[in-house]
């Protein structure tokens, strides 16, 4: 089946790590103490999905290439698999009450229902519900 990683590290630049920290507990995330100081926030999705939130000057020594600037232009989103279509509204909500922004109206595909938002620093994160009885 070819390769197979374990687990994921999304690494994202942030330009206030307290903001993001509080902002994605709002959202309802915890960080794992273990990886997460003043640089560096390790946020937990899932036993084997995290994002690394590094300050800015701490991601810029992982690469030689301008940050870009997320509230501008995209590099990536952040897609994520929820339980239920209550489960992504719920998540979407949340980022919203705590300062982010809407990037779409929900959408219904009738197999699969979609909502993202962006967090404080312009990434884009959706989350997604995949009905499996609408594939079968």
């Amino acid at each position: 089946m070819g390769l197979q990683a374990e687990k994921i590290f999304v690494n994202l630049p942030v330009k206030d790590l307290t903001k993001t920290k509080e902002f994605f507990s709002k959202v309802g995330f915890e960080f794992n103490p273990q990886f997460t100081n003043e640089s560096a926030a390790c946020m937990v999705i899932s036993d084997d999905i995290f994002a690394m939130l590094l300050v800015e000057e701490h991601f810029k020594s992982f690469t030689s290439k301008e940050i870009a600037d997320s509230t501008k232009s995209t590099e990536a989103i952040v897609a994520l698999s929820a339980n239920s279509r209550e489960q992504v509204d719920e998540i979407v909500n949340r980022a919203l009450e705590a300062g982010g922004k809407a990037s779409y109206e929900p959408k219904d595909h009738g197999f699969m229902y979609g909502w993202g938002f962006e967090d404080l620093d312009g990434h884009l994160w959706e989350f997604m519900y995949m009905d499996q009885s609408h594939l079968e």
